[in-house]
């Protein structure tokens, strides 16, 4: 597989993810307009997408921040029981909500475009990098991968968990395999709130 030009171009975008999705909320706190109400609408969202990635990654464990594409086991409990990637579930909620939050005070075709650039993005790179894990993943496990990939949808979920379950949750993990996301969440909280407070007394 090293040797496969098809992987070899989605490697640079597996290592450079969190750049990659970084630039458009770089975007949105530089250019975005707030109101109370979009806050009020779009920061929940973006709490429940991390809330998501929270459970997801107290199953996957800190191998979800490495560099190139890794697994020392097959998970299939917790969120990943109802939807293959819950990590990207998870980011795509918490750019959603951070989107409408941003851009209440923008008109509707300047929000459509922050939503469409940013999202657009995300998915951009999720097209490009989902693949290369699957490929991984498939070499790695073989038929217990197919199994779950016939068992459990990529990115819409089951309403029930599919079984059988392996994998089990550990909070210990989520202060180290999150502590960037905490990070970059906060200072978008941080850049709303000194947005919404310049724009009252302006």
């Amino acid at each position: 597989m090293a040797s496969d030009p098809v992987r070899s171009w989605r490697e640079p975008f597996f290592k450079n993810r969190g750049t990659l999705l970084a630039l458009p909320a770089v975007s949105l706190a530089l250019f975005g307009r707030p109101t109370p109400g979009s806050i009020a609408l779009g920061v929940p969202i973006a709490l429940a997408g991390e809330a998501l990635r929270c459970w997801a990654v107290g199953y996957s464990g800190v191998t979800t921040r490495a560099d190139t594409v890794t697994a020392p086991k097959l998970v299939t409990a917790g969120p990943y029981g109802y939807v293959r990637n819950p990590l990207y579930v998870g980011n795509f909620l918490t750019a959603l909500g951070f989107t409408v939050a941003f851009t209440g005070g923008r008109s509707a075709a300047a929000r459509t475009a922050f939503a469409v650039a940013g999202l657009g993005t995300m998915l951009g790179v999720y097209a490009a990098i989902v693949p290369l894990e699957e490929a991984y993943l498939r070499t790695t496990f073989g038929d217990a991968f197919d199994a779950y990939v016939a068992s459990v949808p990529r990115v819409v979920p089951l309403r029930t968990p599919a079984r059988p379950q392996h994998g089990s949750y550990d909070a210990s993990v989520i202060a180290k395999a999150e502590s960037r996301t905490f990070v970059t969440f906060g200072a978008m909280l941080l850049a709303l709130a000194f947005k919404a407070i310049s724009a009252r007394n302006a």
